[in-house]
């Protein structure tokens, strides 16, 4: 009987192709790895793949082509740096992914996701309120967040 890390996890469901997504998001994020996962037949796909992105619990169940992802549910990635946004950010819309509005994106399997620097909330989250309508005001304007863009907005004068 398996071990696993969290007693609450969030779980996706995908049609077959659970365990390359989630390969696919261990191989993008630090420490990340597979924890454990139900094979009921060997000739298919796993049923259940448990995994941890970053610390944080997911499963995913590949339960068949009877619901699909939607953008009421992300997955979301605080970045320290504009190159670890743009790393995740091209990576996580490469081969079909596609881009939305304000830090969200949708991957090659249909997940979305968010992709906020830190310091976004930081900005809006500030006392000058003023200033953080600024920085909302430019990130409304944004696919992919840049923080340079952000801070300009939240400094201006």
């Amino acid at each position: 009987m398996p071990t696993l890390s969290a007693k609450v996890r969030t779980c996706l469901w995908f049609n077959g192709n659970g365990h390359e997504a989630a390969a696919f998001y261990i191989s993008l994020l630090p420490e990340s790895y597979f924890e454990d996962g139900y094979v009921p037949n060997p000739e298919k796909a796993p049923l259940v793949v448990e995994f941890m992105l970053c610390g944080a619990p997911f499963m995913i169940l590949n339960g068949g082509p009877t619901f699909t992802h939607s953008p009421a549910a992300s997955i979301s990635v605080l970045t320290k740096t504009q190159a670890e946004t743009d790393h995740l950010w091209s990576s996580l819309t490469d081969n079909g992914g596609e881009e939305s509005m304000c830090g969200w994106l949708k991957d090659r399997f249909g997940v979305s996701w968010q992709i906020v620097p830190e310091a976004l909330p930081m900005m809006l989250s500030s006392d000058d309120k003023i200033a953080a309508q600024r920085a909302q005001a430019a990130m409304m304007k944004m696919k992919k967040l840049n923080i340079a863009a952000l801070e300009a907005a939240f400094n201006q004068q």
